[in-house]
């Protein structure tokens, strides 16, 4: 996947063949943040000024920004589940949120 940070947030990126044209939309945040440009060096520009204008928006509104990716993630599993997660950590002498990383992170490598 294709993508641009600025100030934390993160864009996926793709080319529209039919329009000539790249575009880009910011990840992980409920309002949807769009972008349009004809090369890659506008995209940018064009990213970085879709997130300073929401920033900026919300702070002429009075409200927070929705944070970019925070690191946290809460999780629902069966009781099953959590009980073999555990069991599986200590028996790699692992806290439960290490060996979850561990597995995700092996997970999203393939």
């Amino acid at each position: 996947m294709n993508t641009m940070n600025y100030h934390g947030y993160t864009a996926r990126l793709a080319y529209d063949e039919r329009g000539h044209i790249f575009i880009g939309r910011v990840l992980g945040l409920r309002a949807p943040i769009t972008f349009y440009a004809q090369t890659v060096e506008g995209l940018r520009v064009q990213f970085h000024a879709a997130i300073d204008s929401y920033l900026s928006a919300c702070l002429d509104r009075g409200i927070r920004p929705e944070e970019p990716i925070s690191g946290r993630v809460q999780l629902r599993l069966a009781p099953e589940m959590h009980g073999a997660v555990r069991v599986a950590a200590q028996t790699a002498r692992k806290t439960v949120n290490q060996w979850v990383c561990e597995v995700l992170g092996q997970a999203l490598r393939g």
